[in-house]
């Protein structure tokens, strides 16, 4: 029998535990997927928007994994760090150990002011609405009046949307109570999404975008000057382009024939002067940085923004009061490039959805410049070498690119080297009862039927609400319930 354990139980563990069992050279395998949290599924969980219930349902086919007999959840298991298991000690207990950790950092901007309070990762956002329980409590400064998320990819577009929608359209998902009631007293009436290149460029898919103008009591704005920048924008049909970046720019061309205009923030010369499109010269001390003081109609605004790179954020009364960016344009190779002029928007948010990073487990070689755990085919690799019994899968492996379905070639790969080497990780040692082990060493693991209770009290909570099931958002709710304990 060959014993593996996953580390992690997101899409890529999952699915890695999947090809495990769907192998058939080595006819007995035994897996178990460890997750550092008490709940199952990562970021099916955790990241994917509460509204996206198509999305979310992925989550009945990982369970038909985690629920096979030859396979068992295991909880609540921190693996490294100064209370974890150390990876060499892990793999004492099992034939072979497959990490699939994911990217749990955020990229940051590197710009002066992105510390300041107001200022933080979309990541942080999302964990916040989806009721991570590392999450720390925050209002996430909702009393804003405009909001400006820098990015444009499907991250920026999903916080962008949760932003712009009506707490009552959230009511029937499983946003926790406190985030709910955020949402419901939010004053921002703009949303502005920026990035620095052209809309060919960008990282949405076409169906993430069209959402944003389906969302009730929200209107879409886009600078059709922005636009035909953009060399793709005014592209003949014929021209070769990528299906998603056509659809996408059919989508903007119809917003911006059919949208309002788009108020530009002030803007600068090299010299510094601040002025707008009518000549007025700004005062960067004024509270406000661009457009403002217009009366608010009940309808949120959401202005998709290209060709503005932020260059610092802007501070008033210890808070971040704007984003100054610097106007680019295409420079022929692909990039763009500074023209010398910049633009301020007003925010008393900011959020920055530019990328994940994976973050080094201590115990496993790490890239830092990728990102990444070094390896072949999956087999990790230290020094050079191939590490016996070592494998990666997922965003740690290859880096935060793809969609979702992208790991199952991802763990297919991974399970391919992993049963070739079979015969001789067969021969190492491994422990008759791991989780036995890993009681001993300090670990408190949640199995499967923890889990069930968890989901039970959710459900529990939720009926309470006179709502469907409502995530428990912090780390003591989530074990009492696993231990069928009453809140």
């Amino acid at each position: 029998m060959l014993r593996v354990a996953v580390v992690g139980s997101g899409p890529s563990g999952v699915y890695t535990a999947q090809a495990l069992l769907n192998q058939s050279l080595v006819p007995e395998v035994r897996v178990h997927v460890l997750d550092r949290l008490p709940t199952p599924y990562g970021l099916v969980r955790y990241g994917v928007a509460p509204d996206h219930e198509k999305i979310k349902s992925l989550q009945n086919s990982l369970r038909a994994v985690l629920e096979d007999e030859r396979v068992t959840f295991v909880g609540h298991v921190q693996i490294g760090g100064a209370d974890g298991v150390p990876p060499a000690r892990l793999a004492e207990l099992y034939h072979a150990v497959v990490y699939c950790v994911g990217a749990a950092a955020d990229r940051p901007l590197a710009v002066p002011g992105e510390e300041l309070p107001g200022s933080c990762s979309a990541t942080r956002f999302v964990s916040w609405y989806s009721a991570h329980p590392d999450s720390a409590p925050d209002d996430f400064a909702l009393r804003a009046r405009s909001a400006v998320v820098i990015g444009v990819g499907n991250v920026a577009v999903d916080v962008a949307r949760i932003l712009a929608r009506g707490a009552d359209e959230l009511r029937a998902t499983d946003v926790p109570r406190a985030a709910l009631g955020a949402l419901a007293g939010s004053r921002v009436r703009e949303v502005h999404i920026v990035g620095r290149r052209g809309p060919s460029q960008a990282r949405f898919t076409t169906k993430e975008l069209r959402e944003l103008g389906a969302l009730p009591g929200a209107r879409i704005v886009v600078d059709p000057a922005e636009l035909a920048r953009d060399p793709a924008y005014a592209a003949p049909d014929g021209l070769p382009l990528p299906a998603v970046v056509r659809r996408n720019l059919e989508v903007l061309r119809g917003w911006a024939v059919r949208g309002e205009p788009a108020p530009s923030g002030a803007a600068y010369d090299r010299s510094g002067a601040a002025r707008d499109p009518s000549g007025a010269v700004y005062d960067p001390s004024e509270a406000a940085y661009g457009p403002s003081g217009a009366a608010y109609d009940g309808v949120r605004r959401i202005r998709l923004r290209f060709f503005l790179r932020p260059v610092e954020l802007l501070e008033r009364g210890g808070r971040v009061a704007g984003v100054r960016f610097a106007r680019t344009v295409p420079h022929g190779a692909g990039g763009v490039q500074d023209t010398g002029t910049y633009e301020d928007i007003e925010a008393q948010l900011v959020l920055r959805a530019v990328g994940y990073r994976g973050v080094e487990l201590p115990g496993l070689p790490f890239d830092p410049v990728r990102g990444t755990v070094p390896h072949a085919a999956g087999r990790v690799l230290r020094d050079g070498v191939p590490s016996p019994g070592e494998y990666v899968a997922g965003w740690i492996k290859r880096g935060p690119t793809g969609v979702i379905g992208s790991n199952r070639s991802c763990a297919k790969e991974t399970v391919a080297s992993l049963i070739e080497d079979a015969p001789l990780l067969a021969r190492r040692p491994a422990a008759d009862d791991p989780l036995a082990v890993l009681r001993a060493w300090g670990q408190r693991p949640v199995e499967w039927d923890g889990w069930l209770s968890i989901e039970r009290a959710e459900q529990a909570l939720g009926r309470s609400l006179g709502r469907g099931p409502v995530k428990i958002p912090d780390w003591s709710g989530l074990l009492a319930a696993a231990r069928g304990e009453e809140r």
